[in-house]
């Protein structure tokens, strides 16, 4: 579908929340001259109060007033760009509309979506419908799971370079420095909610293929537990679960597929938290798991919840800007292919990975998606950030100062 003539190129949706306020800001930083960019969302005089805050660039972007929930407004916001970043969450509540309006469109279209069961209906319902209008539907455009993704596609091209075989274990150690995200807490209270009421939702969620393109295809390698003990790693770290293990692995996993499992068909992904080395390190494994385990019981159960709303914060809310600098995100992935050969990735970055990363991440992946078509791998459809983005994407980070490298280990 030709969109050439669209009135903008790059439309950022809900461009008033807490993220959306930081990747505006991020494209009006990094967008050419010329560029036709639009701020939307559910008011007009918010919109205003975001642009106002923007450089003098920004000035003259357009302001767009759409809501989710008013179909008519939401297909003539797609209609009228090339691509649409969308940053109004949690996606299970608010998303599906614009990924059907962006997929009959031929809009290509950016999230930063966590959440499982969102992106398995959106798969099921516009996948078919973007591949047929030629539109990029790119999901979990941040930390949820560009390093994730990125790095054990850096991976597989340097094992294919070496002729080593596909990747047969792999397993990601994250570190970071992140401040508590209230957006991600929302969409975490609606998932234990829908997951709670439907026997069917939580199958889904525990299964290591939930994403995969084709369930029956997909090969009986047993996967490592998203939930994984508490363990002493090779360099003497300690590492416990990692809270996005759950998602970032099926992202991974749906990449391999959508590629005819190019990484390897017996591919086995892990992710961990890497926590610290020596006694000390192994006491706080510990007791970070039974934090991690007890939290997300005390989230699914609604008394508890409710004094633990009283001390969380609230959607919208997140780390000041002040603070955000200090964070940071280090993840260090570590492959042994089929060849018994071993290859290690980082992927890392400065800034909270939550937010001043992520957006980073969401703003060079809605700039891609608009800029440089031409040299971004041909697949359309419903996609994940290496299949729709790829190097292109990797090029863009490091240009952004973000670290995605690669070495073979001896």
């Amino acid at each position: 579908m030709d969109t050439s003539s669209r009135e903008h190129d790059l439309v950022l949706y809900g461009a008033t929340g807490f993220v959306g306020r930081l990747i505006a800001a991020y494209i009006a930083e990094h967008a050419p001259a010329g560029m036709r960019v639009g701020l939307a969302g559910r008011s007009t005089s918010r919109l205003e109060e975001v642009r106002s805050e923007l450089p003098a660039a920004a000035q003259r972007w357009a302001l767009i007033e759409a809501d989710s929930e008013d179909a008519d407004s939401i297909a003539a916001l797609a209609a009228n760009t090339r691509v649409l970043c969308t940053a109004v969450g949690p996606y299970a509540k608010h998303g599906l509309p614009v990924v059907e309006a962006c997929a009959r469109a031929g809009t290509h279209y950016a999230d930063l979506a966590g959440e499982v069961s969102f992106i398995r209906e959106a798969i099921d319902r516009c996948d078919a419908v973007a591949r047929a209008s030629g539109a990029r539907i790119v999901h979990s455009c941040g930390y949820d799971s560009v390093p994730s993704d990125l790095a054990v596609l850096l991976l597989h091209q340097a094992a294919e370079a070496d002729g080593a075989g596909g990747l047969a274990e792999v397993q990601l150690v994250a570190r970071a420095r992140a401040g508590i995200s209230g957006g991600t807490l929302e969409s975490m209270r609606g998932q234990l909610d829908a997951m709670r009421s439907s026997t069917a939702l939580r199958s889904l969620v525990a299964d290591p293929y939930a994403l995969s393109p084709d369930r029956t295809r997909e090969p009986t390698t047993p996967q490592p537990p998203d939930a994984s003990p508490v363990r002493r790693s090779d360099d003497g770290t300690w590492t416990a679960p990692f809270i996005m293990a759950a998602f970032n692995t099926r992202i991974v996993r749906r990449s391999n597929a959508l590629q005819g499992w190019a990484y390897g068909r017996s591919l086995q992904y892990g992710e961990v938290m890497g926590v610290a080395p020596g006694p000390a390190g192994a006491v706080l494994a510990r007791a970070l798991t039974f934090g991690l385990r007890a939290f997300t019981g005390a989230m699914a159960f609604p008394p508890t919840r409710k004094v633990l709303d009283r001390f969380l914060p609230a959607p919208g809310a997140g780390p000041s800007i002040s603070m955000q600098p200090a964070g940071w995100f280090h993840s260090q992935v570590t492959a042994r292919t089929e060849d018994g050969q071993r290859y290690q990735a980082i992927a890392s970055g400065p800034g909270d990975p939550g937010y001043a990363a992520t957006a980073v991440m969401a703003g060079e992946t809605a700039l891609a998606l608009a800029l440089d078509g031409d040299r971004l791998p041909p697949a359309k459809g419903s996609l994940t950030p290496a299949t729709a983005l790829g190097n292109v994407l990797i090029e863009r980070l490091r240009a952004a100062g973000h670290t995605y490298q690669v070495r073979k280990l001896a």
